[in-house]
């Protein structure tokens, strides 16, 4: 791993001009060619090193002397007694291609045999396909060329042409960072279209190539008027050639901002049928990662502790975005209900740390690599979004477009970032980011009423550190509809750091309701006097506005987690409120909770019985509720709510009567992702059998049906599945390992809550075999192996001392003891609330 004084070193001593990269992907299945010439200069003599991760180095040569390729060391090939001045090295070397999802990663897909190609090089998979400096303040200009099978089209940074020896060739790129460069190639399906004098392209797999056209107008009329809204807020154009969008499969992240050609993984190409949220959610990691061609590609970080920042501002921007130029214009109750319990979660683990750590908390690539999270991502984009409404978003624009001019082509620091901003306000940025981004935690702020003399007054407790400005909402009884609330008054409430309480007093009566953060511009958990949460436990339904809906049911769920309200009267909640409530994104995050953590974690397996029956009448009153034809809102809770009465069956018979019809009653018809469903819960179930699942996949032979078929053989309450799901999960055999998406679909299906008995001896295998795993096969399936294959199902103490033991003897990686750390904190968690119900 590279360490930050190295890459300090490197960076005083080497300006890198230019890299010509050859890639050759006709060498088989298992290899490709890569030979590399890097023009740099050094600023002075000296040593230093250029990274590679070669199957086999053939030969290396420094201003035509040939240097010896048995000096690799690792990934590093020394560059020792450099003269002052220009120099050319050249590398021709036989790189691996991964299944992992990192570096330059094959597919085969199972529905034609066509194969595919792409690279992730984030963060520092660069060297698994050519030879380079690697680290994000020694740009470049790329130029490479691809030689391909000849039914294949390359695509890459810049735009791309076939030459007539059948070659590709990427026009140059502008200076750019090693992580940044792309390439995808196969014989993609693509629909072109031209705007604002760019070639805009969205490109999959051809057997995604129906369900591609089917939304490629609402997909390039969201990439239209993003694109359309970041010219307005932006001064400095879009700095790079073309707009391609690829749709690959087997891709670790949601996407990856890519110069140019932006990688997305193509579940994002809707094979079944979805809901109005996962098309927002889609949208919204369009305008991401577009928000990233500009803040990430054009600017780009210096070091790896500012990444927080890119993630940050493209999180913000990208649900900002959306909601100003497109019909989807509710994207924040989604991420209020959806995306920000990702940061209090991750803010409240013992794994915690500020959005902007410090320098020395950043000490190597490794370490950098573990933030990546839901602080770096949600809570970021939380201050940024308080930042906005403390300074104003005129002045915020300002600021970042200042920041854009000052740094264009180049790197930039926070506090560039930060001097920026100052710039552009009189308000004093610099103590705010030490405030809100240099400290870890969730503040929590909680109301006061006193009555008295025809007045009542509100005191804002706070415990934390930071100091918010937040809207407060009064809500009484609509005396036209009793099971509504009116908003009788909304008003500002500045919220000190330190120090005494936020306090204000108003004429009248107490509201019935008072709701801390309304509108949801701050990042803290709120909490209720007695008597609001009574009215919000009878009436959060009859709340006007859906993202104060969503603050509230944010509220509840932090209570649940914190043991001060009982699963079950969430849960009675969730069965008096959803029924009635018409956002689908508040519909989906409360069920989503309810069912996965409540149902299967929060609760003790005798009362885990009640807590799905109780799910199962709730979803079949959404259902009854939802009769008719429609595709609106009404299609999207219906699909919901079917989903959830699959995941929470209790007996066969019912799901088992919707596959064999091929429909639910009264719809839905029953696609491809609907009867995986029912099958992988009749499997969990013990209600169906391999063949079952082997005549399902004659059916969908395709990724997503091997998947499918995956999971539900893991589900399968028999020894000999469970032995062989097991067996093919931490196989050392290199030619059986399964890919980074098959491993999650098998994991994914291993552990079912109603199969404790048979898992048990499970639990003490993962721990003991999951470090050699994480080890032997990298970073990214560390993180798989950690998250999906961890039995958290098993909250007991036994799970605990297991992976503690682990942890202090099992020697995991980075990566897998950041993971191992959070799922453990998880299960101590589980286990308080359980105890502070089974107490109250």
């Amino acid at each position: 791993m590279l360490q930050r004084p190295e890459a300090e070193a490197r960076a005083q001593l080497l300006d890198v001009h230019r890299y010509e990269v050859a890639l050759d992907l006709t060498r088989g299945d298992e290899e490709f060619a890569s030979r590399t010439a890097i023009h740099f200069t050094a600023r002075e003599p000296g040593d230093t090193f250029v990274e590679i991760k070669p199957a086999a180095l053939h030969a290396a040569t420094l201003d035509g002397h040939r240097l010896d390729p048995a000096a690799l060391d690792g990934n590093r090939l020394p560059l020792t007694g450099l003269a002052a001045g220009p120099h050319e090295l050249r590398l021709d070397a036989t790189m691996r291609y991964s299944r992992t999802g990192e570096g330059m990663h094959r597919f085969t897909d199972p529905a034609d045999g066509e194969s595919y190609v792409y690279t992730q090089l984030f963060m520092d998979d660069i060297q698994r396909v050519f030879g380079a400096f690697d680290q994000p303040d020694l740009k470049a200009v790329f130029e490479l060329t691809v030689t391909a099978p000849p039914t294949w089209t390359v695509l890459a940074n810049g735009r791309t042409e076939q030459l007539p020896d059948g070659t590709w060739r990427a026009a140059a790129t502008p200076r750019i960072s090693t992580y940044l460069v792309a390439v995808a190639a196969g014989p993609w399906h693509s629909v072109r279209t031209e705007h604002a004098g760019l070639p805009f392209g969205l490109h999959c797999r051809r057997s995604l190539a129906p369900h591609l056209d089917a939304d490629a107008e609402e997909l390039l009329d969201l990439t239209r008027r993003c694109f359309d809204r970041y010219h307005q807020i932006f001064t400095e154009p879009y700095p790079f050639d073309s707009y391609d969008q690829a749709f690959v499969p087997e891709f670790n992240a949601g996407a990856m901002e890519n110069p140019g050609l932006v990688t997305f993984r193509d579940e994002f190409v809707f094979r079944s049928a979805v809901t109005d949220t996962e098309r927002q959610t889609r949208g919204m990691v369009i305008a991401h990662e577009m928000a990233h061609m500009w803040f990430g590609d054009l600017v780009t970080l210096r070091w790896w502790d500012d990444i927080w920042l890119n993630e940050s501002f493209a999180e913000y921007m990208g649900y900002q975005v959306l909601s100003e130029a497109t019909r989807f214009t509710g994207t924040w109750t989604d991420f209020a209900v959806a995306r920000k319990g990702w940061g209090y979660d991750a803010d409240q683990r013992p794994s915690t740390h500020p959005v902007a750590p410090a320098p020395h908390d950043v000490p190597d690539t490794a370490s950098a690599l573990l933030n990546f999270d839901g602080i770096s991502y949600a809570k970021g984009a939380s201050a940024l979004r308080q930042l906005v409404a403390w300074m104003g978003e005129k002045d915020f624009l300002a600021g970042i477009n200042d920041h854009f001019a000052r740094h264009r082509f180049g790197n930039a620091t926070l506090a560039d970032f930060l001097d920026s901003l100052a710039r552009a306000t009189d308000r004093d940025v610099h103590a705010w980011a030490e405030r809100w981004l240099r400290t870890t935690g969730v503040d929590t702020l909680t109301p006061t009423l006193v009555e008295g003399n025809g007045t009542w007054h509100l005191h804002v407790a706070h415990t934390g550190s930071r100091p918010h400005r937040i809207t407060v909402g009064a809500y009484d009884p609509d005396p036209a509809h009793t099971d509504r609330l009116a908003l009788r008054d909304r008003f500002d409430v500045d919220v000190p750091a330190d120090g005494d309480p936020a306090r204000r007093t108003f004429p009248q009566a107490a509201p019935a309701l008072v709701v801390l953060n309304d509108g949801d511009l701050s990042y803290a958990k709120v909490r209720f006097d007695p008597a609001s949460w009574r009215t919000a436990a009878r009436a959060l339904s009859g709340l006007p506005d859906q993202l104060t809906r969503a603050v509230v049911w944010n509220a509840a769920r932090d209570l649940v987690r914190d043991g001060e309200l009982a699963p079950t009267a969430y849960l009675d909640v969730a069965r008096d409120h959803l029924p009635h409530e018409n956002d689908l994104a508040v519909v989906q995050g409360v069920l989503a909770f309810a069912r996965t953590q409540i149902a299967d974690r929060y609760l003790p397996p005798e009362a885990r019985h009640t807590a799905l029956t109780t799910l199962t009448a709730l979803s079949r009153a959404i259902l009854r509720r939802t009769e008719g034809p429609g595709d609106g809102p009404e299609a999207g809770l219906r699909l919901t709510a079917v989903r959830v009465l699959i995941d929470s069956a209790t007996t066969p018979e019912p799901i088992q009567d919707w596959l064999d019809d091929g429909s639910v009653p009264g719809g839905p018809a029953l696609d491809h992702e609907l009867r995986w469903r029912i099958l992988g819960r009749l499997a969990a179930l013990g209600a169906t059998t391999p063949e079952a699942i082997d005549a399902e996949l004659a059916d969908d032979q395709s990724a997503t049906g091997r998947e499918g078929a995956a999971r539900c053989r893991a589900a399968l309450p028999d020894p000999d599945a469970k032995r062989a799901a097991w067996d093919a999960l931490f196989t050392a055999d290199a030619e059986a390992e399964l890919s980074n998406y098959l491993f999650t679909a098998t994991a994914t299906g291993f552990w079912v809550p109603e199969q404790q008995d048979l898992l048990r001896p499970y639990v003490a295998r993962y721990f003991a075999e999951v470090p050699a795993l994480a080890a032997r096969r990298g970073p990214a399936l560390a993180k798989a192996a950690g998250r999906y294959a961890f039995p958290a199902v098993c909250v007991e103490e036994a799970t605990l001392r297991l992976g503690e033991r682990c942890l202090a003897e099992g020697d995991p990686t980075p990566a897998l003891r950041r993971t191992l750390d959070d799922q453990l904190d998880d299960v101590r968690r589980a286990l308080r609330v359980r105890e502070a119900a089974a107490n109250a």
